[in-house]
This record gives structure tokens, C-alpha cells and sequence, in this order.
């Protein structure tokens, strides 16, 4: 036997329905917030990464011009081994 359904009944359903699809709408709220945290979070990340590789091209280049310092010395220190002493 069927239950009768009343207006009673779906006013009922639909509060109860209400109530659900608050939670949800409250639910994606808070997602939509930890994304909005998240890609912040990375944002900040991303520009610290930069930052690091912006660092290490400048030790780059700074190792680069002292490999070439120590070349020069080294050549000029070989030189000096053929050439007359006074």
C-alpha cells in the first residue's frame, strides 16, 4: 500500500531539500575559497622559484667570470715559466 502524498508531505521534501542545497551552496563556498587560498599560495611559490633562478644565473655568471679569471692567471703563470729570469 502507497503512502498518500499530501501537500504536507512535499512541503515537507522540500525543506528538507532546502536544507541540503544549503549545505552544499555552503560547502562549495569553502572549496571555492581553499582554491582562491591554494592558487595564492603557488602564486607566491612561483615567484619564489623565479627569484631562485634568478639568484643561481647570477652565481652563474659570477663562477663564469672567475673560471675565466683563473684561466688568465694560469696562462700567465705558464708564461712566466718560459720566459728569461733575470
Amino acid at each position: 500500500m502507497m503512502a498518500e502524498v499530501t501537500n504536507e508531505l512535499i512541503f515537507e521534501l522540500l525543506k528538507k531539500l532546502n536544507h541540503r542545497f544549503d549545505k552544499v551552496d555552503f560547502a562549495i563556498g569553502e572549496l571555492r575559497a581553499d582554491n582562491q587560498t591554494m592558487r595564492a599560495q603557488l602564486h607566491a611559490l612561483q615567484g619564489d622559484v623565479n627569484n631562485l633562478r634568478a639568484t643561481i644565473g647570477h652565481f652563474e655568471s659570477r663562477l663564469d667570470r672567475i673560471d675565466n679569471r683563473l684561466e688568465l692567471r694560469e696562462f700567465q703563470e705558464a708564461q712566466i715559466r718560459f720566459e728569461p729570469q733575470p
